[in-house]
């Protein structure tokens, strides 16, 4: 799972700054006013401006158990509100009115399908391209609030993401499969192949240049001869992103011939 805190998610932080508390979670005298105007209980008022001010920071209604005490106590002392007042629902339809009622004064619509349309579409075609799981998450988020909709949850962008990520590389990987010839796939199998010593050719192939001297460039010019002959690399990778190409050789370049052996196995089953 991704790590909400890498992306532009918005989550309450661990430790709320007074800052923070007091730029983005302090209601104007306006908001108030129209809260008051919207409910007939204290608890029912405060409920609903902390269900605003929160919306307008997470682009979400956040559960009770989620919002920090600190940000109740402080909507609770802007509404000048006794200490003993709670923010509890009379019943869960008084709840959903008040979303209604956020949601309409923000602009925003809840869709869930329309959300997770447009999420799935922002993220695939950023797929081609990006490969960070972040990266295409923050994709989906600022596409979603162009078409101002109310974000899903967290879970359900990164399982998303992780589908969509698999899918588009899977795509790739099957084109630069078809793309080798009989002599590239079997070039490329040799260097999986583990030898006496624990060594294998892909060892060779990770190995870094030498410091310069000029037997060591001639030997270096070889290494280079024999990784050019392994495959015609600019006829295979044509038209795949260069991001792409990049975060492939570093995952691969993080790989033992073990592990690449196994993946490699399980792109030929599916080829």
């Amino acid at each position: 799972m991704t790590s909400v805190e890498r992306t532009a998610y918005r989550v309450f932080p661990r430790l709320m700054m007074t800052r923070e508390l007091y730029l983005f979670y302090s209601p104007s005298q306006e908001e108030m006013a129209w809260a008051r105007e919207k409910t007939d209980t204290d608890e029912h008022l405060l409920a609903l401006t902390l269900a605003l001010k929160c919306f307008q920071r997470l682009g979400r209604f956040a559960r009770a158990r989620e919002v920090p005490p600190v940000v109740v106590e402080h909507v609770r002392r802007c509404l000048e509100l006794g200490e003993g007042v709670a923010p509890v629902y009379a019943s869960p339809r008084t709840a959903e009115s008040h979303r209604v009622l956020v949601r309409r004064r923000e602009g925003v619509a809840y869709a869930p399908g329309k959300a997770r349309k447009i999420a799935a579409k922002a993220m695939t075609r950023a797929a081609w391209v990006k490969n960070h799981p972040p990266d295409l998450i923050n994709v989906a988020l600022e596409r979603l609030a162009q078409a101002r909709l109310e974000l899903p949850a967290f879970s359900t962008l990164d399982s998303m993401e992780s589908t969509i990520r698999g899918q588009v590389n899977g795509q790739i990987f099957e084109t630069i499969w078809r793309r080798l010839s009989t002599g590239d796939r079997a070039r490329i199998e040799a260097l999986l192949v583990v030898g006496p010593g624990g060594k294998s050719d892909l060892d060779r192939l990770k190995k870094p240049a030498r410091r310069a001297s000029w037997s060591k460039f001639r030997e270096q010019a070889a290494h280079l001869a024999w990784v050019e002959g392994l495959c015609d690399t600019e006829a295979v990778l044509e038209g795949i992103a260069a991001s792409k190409i990049a975060d492939f050789a570093g995952e691969a370049d993080a790989a033992d011939a073990d592990v690449l052996a196994r993946t490699y196995s399980g792109q030929t089953k599916r080829a």
